[in-house]
């Protein structure tokens, strides 16, 4: 793509790096064939290629956002998977994170659109906050009586105040789970590894299960876990909303936690079992290498981060034979298959411990959660989750599994097959316990009677 930015535009770093994304992008439109919300709505506005023609001429011309560009934007679920189709290698995620962040800079948004992306910020990053809200939601769904849910196009397309409130009650789990010990247990043995776990923010509060999980499989195998003091959310939240200096905020508390570790006994890796968060944590050192003081400690972590599947392939961990029968259907979560380029790994794991595993069909397809999008764009993540649990439906699964708890809370609220990650099924497996959300079903419960 041809691209006419002045030599003084060119000399911000952001801008040049946008530009030479711009382009490499040649026109060819194979990107439409696969983003949610051209699928949905034909519109070549709603497309990848639309989309970076509106952030050209917002970018190349120095003029703030429009409500064009805003709206279509706004509707991109960021799930890349434009990036995994693309010929020509358009970082498109790198590009739409700048539009992002001009936006949020050129364009002043309707009041409530500003309240409710200031409570997302305020609140989901801090998991005492978070858990709070969680509280006061289930005390708060009765009031959904009041306000039915909008199916009309107008609805879908402008999200009112009241339809994101409506769609934050619903996401809302109606019992929160125990607060766990965030203790890692002893090893089994002696020590061959040393790595950090992400605690994270939403995954902390809605299912601390999943790191628990974690760290029982790792100590079993002799890999100690320290959870490092000071840590926090990754920043892929306020990221994605174009909050740029609050994510680079998250971004330098973290670095500054690992490398404290690292000084202190040496990490192997930083495992992460939040898809969406290693992607963004892969990227540190994108986002802040213009920063002479974490720059090259932000290249040191981002090459450190690992998705817990890539470190539990490094420990080849043994195979067993199919005694359970279970058939699980692995969802791939966009910020996996096409933010980390993680594709096999998982579903190699879930078959060497004897899971039947199957693919899901349109599994390139995003389930509509996407971090906050589920909220922000109710209308559009409704019908993406619709269309993702009827395509889970058809193979007649025994357990959903899935690497990341965004998608995980999206598809099990319209689904009555269980949801566990992936995590949850490699512990017990090895010898953990009963993930939670299994208890209770015949077919899971004749399979450990048949293993005992």
């Amino acid at each position: 793509m041809q691209t006419s930015f002045t030599l003084a535009q060119l000399a911000d770093g952001p801008t040049a790096s946008s530009e030479k994304i711009l382009r490499t992008c040649v026109h060819c439109g194979f990107c439409a064939a696969t983003c949610p919300t051209y699928l949905l709505e034909g519109d070549e506005l709603d497309s990848p290629r639309g989309r970076i023609y509106l952030i050209k001429d917002m970018l190349e011309n120095a003029k703030p956002a429009t409500e064009q560009v805003v709206r279509h934007i706004d509707r991109c679920l960021s799930c890349l998977s434009c990036m995994t189709t693309c010929p020509s290698g358009v970082n498109y995620m790198h590009l739409v994170d700048h539009a992002r962040a001009t936006i949020e800079t050129t364009y002043e948004r309707k009041l409530s659109d500003r309240l409710i992306r200031a409570l997302l910020a305020a609140v989901l990053p801090y998991p005492a906050r978070f858990r709070l809200a969680l509280a006061g939601a289930s005390l708060a769904r009765p009031l959904l009586r009041f306000f039915p849910e909008r199916t009309s196009d107008a609805a879908m397309r402008q999200p009112t105040l009241f339809d994101r409130l409506r769609a934050m009650l619903m996401l809302a789990p109606r019992r929160l789970p125990s607060v766990l010990t965030a203790e890692p247990p002893a090893l089994s043995g002696s020590r061959v590894g040393r790595v950090a776990l992400l605690t994270g923010c939403a995954q902390s509060v809605l299912a601390p299960s999943i790191n628990a999980a974690a760290m029982r499989l790792l100590a079993r195998r002799g890999i100690e876990t320290v959870l490092p003091k000071g840590e926090g959310c990754c920043g892929a939240l306020v990221h994605h909303m174009g909050r740029s200096e609050d994510a680079l905020a998250f971004a330098r508390q973290n670095i500054d936690a690992w490398e404290a570790e690292i000084a202190a006994g040496g990490l192997d890796a930083i495992l992460i079992t939040a898809s969406g968060c290693g992607t963004t944590i892969k990227d540190y050192g994108f986002m802040l290498r213009d920063d002479p003081a974490y720059a090259e400690k932000a290249a040191r972590i981002s090459a450190l981060a690992l998705d817990i599947s890539e470190y539990l392939m490094r420990l080849a961990l043994p195979p067993q034979a199919a005694r359970n029968k279970l058939v699980v259907a692995y969802h791939s979560a966009c910020s996996m298959q096409h933010g980390q380029k993680i594709t096999d790994l998982p579903k190699r794991l879930l078959q060497n411990t004897g899971f039947e595993v199957r693919d899901v069909p349109e599994g390139h397809i995003c389930c509509g959660s996407a971090g906050t999008y589920n909220i922000m764009q109710p209308g559009f993540a409704s019908r993406l989750k619709a269309r993702k649990a009827a395509n889970i439906a058809r193979l007649r699964p025994d357990i959903i599994a899935a690497g990341n708890i965004g998608c995980m809370t999206q598809i099990g609220s319209a689904t009555a097959t269980p949801i566990v990650h992936t995590i949850e099924l490699l512990d017990w497996a090895s010898g953990g316990p009963l993930p939670a959300a299994l208890a209770g079903h015949a077919r899971i419960e004749a399979a450990m009677a048949s293993r005992a």
